[in-house]
């Protein structure tokens, strides 16, 4: 395995990924040491990388001076490469392991561009250790089955890497041009707000929340397309069999408390809290409470709509004993991400303390994921459906967040005309 990966990362066509997750089949059956399993590959690939490194470094220059024109790569666009390599190549070398073809080559462009060592060794070395940990374990966790669903839980991954490379492409690029960005949205939907430098905090929220629905909302025409395509089968038994395999029986009381996520009681209890918190700090109290309303009872109604066309009959719950129909997207997940999402950003919105803002996203995420944990290890909804209920509940949220932002903007635009 040691060999094998060192090669691979010289770019070699050598079945990795499948090694490992091999591997991990074979800790499951006892026949060898997790950690080991672990300290042994990622040895191999921090070899392979490292070697790759110094490769590019001493051969790669004089390589691309003497051959670069034969393929289109002379001395200017080197230039261009190293330039790009050295503000964006190390934030990439953590995700380049999961795509095929590009982590056999990142090692050498680093090289050859002389990004600094020290650089190229924190994020190469993490990165190494993720990938094989991440792949040797899921081996670990699924066991016999590892034949079956090594194919599918290695395009997610894949989708998964890809997805994350281009949120950060995206987030540079917001970052670069995020004036021309806001001033063209504004333009868009005003028709005349022009004064970018004078939104103050609402361009980043606008910016973001705009970012973020049209992120989304890919997504969601992809699970769509899924659904109608119903490929969501392996999908959904991949994520099912993980859940029961990590958690196990002995968290079946935990299980049940976090049914209660999705309760109205927490929902109402979070509801009043915003309305308590708009009511003393709110500076626009009366569009903000609209807002509120608008979007935890349209999300109701929409969500409602949503489950009657898609018309899906959920699996047959060995706690319950029988199916619940309509569930995609899971009116749960849906109703926890509108709810507490729009609340928090509200909540926030009126607090500066990071420690505030930390908190109250890491509980609004861990409330929505463990509710949702909880609804695949009952049975009561797919995988898919709970997955479906993030996804359009994050379009629902993120959609509203910007038209309140921007009518917030141009409510002020006309006060400081008139």
């Amino acid at each position: 395995m040691f060999l094998a990966l060192c090669l691979e990362m010289l770019a070699l066509p050598l079945p990795g990924e499948i090694m490992m997750s091999y591997a991990g089949m074979l800790v499951f059956e006892k026949k060898l040491s997790w950690l080991l399993s672990i300290l042994t590959a990622s040895a191999g690939v921090t070899a392979g990388i490292t070697l790759s490194y110094w490769i590019g470094y001493w051969l790669g220059k004089p390589f691309i001076a003497k051959y670069g024109h034969r393929f289109h790569m002379g001395a200017e666009q080197m230039e261009r490469l190293t330039v790009w390599f050295e503000k964006y190549g190390d934030k990439l070398l953590f995700i380049a392991y999961f795509i095929p073809g590009i982590r056999h080559i990142t090692g050498y462009f680093c090289g050859v561009t002389r990004m600094p060592f020290r650089r190229y060794a924190i994020y190469a070395y993490s990165g190494a250790v993720f990938w094989v940990s991440l792949f040797i374990s899921l081996g670990k966790v699924l066991g016999p089955k590892w034949e079956t669903y090594h194919s599918t839980v290695n395009r997610y991954l894949i989708i998964f890497a890809i997805a994350s490379g281009l949120l950060f492409l995206l987030y540079n690029l917001m970052k670069k041009y995020k004036y021309r960005i806001i001033a063209f949205l504004l333009d868009l939907v005003s028709g005349g707000v022009r004064q970018v430098q004078s939104l103050g905090k609402a361009k980043y929220a606008i910016l973001a929340s705009f970012a973020v629905f049209l992120l989304l909302l890919s997504v969601m025409f992809g699970m769509i397309q899924d659904f109608v395509a119903k490929e969501f089968g392996q999908f959904d038994e991949v994520i099912y069999y993980l859940v029961l395999m990590i958690i196990g029986s002995r968290w079946h009381d935990r299980m049940e408390d976090f049914l209660q996520i999705g309760s109205i009681y927490l929902h109402a209890s979070v509801i009043a809290l915003t309305f308590v918190v708009i009511r003393f700090k709110g500076n626009n109290k009366l569009l903000e409470l609209l807002f509120l309303c608008w979007t935890t009872a349209g999300g109701v109604v929409l969500n409602e709509g949503l489950r009657m066309v898609f018309h899906r009959t959920g699996p047959v719950s060995s706690e319950y004993g029988f199916p619940i129909m309509n569930t995609f997207p899971s009116e749960d997940t849906f109703t926890a991400v509108t709810v507490l999402g729009f609340c928090v950003f509200l909540i926030l919105r009126h607090y500066s303390q990071a420690i505030i803002h930390l908190f109250m996203i890491a509980a609004a995420f861990l409330l929505c994921l463990l509710l949702g944990i909880s609804l695949i290890y009952f049975h009561l909804q797919y995988p898919s459906d709970v997955a479906a209920g993030y996804v359009f509940g994050g379009v629902w949220v993120s959609l509203n967040v910007f038209m309140l932002e921007v009518r917030r903007k141009l409510q002020r635009s006309r006060v400081s005309i008139a």
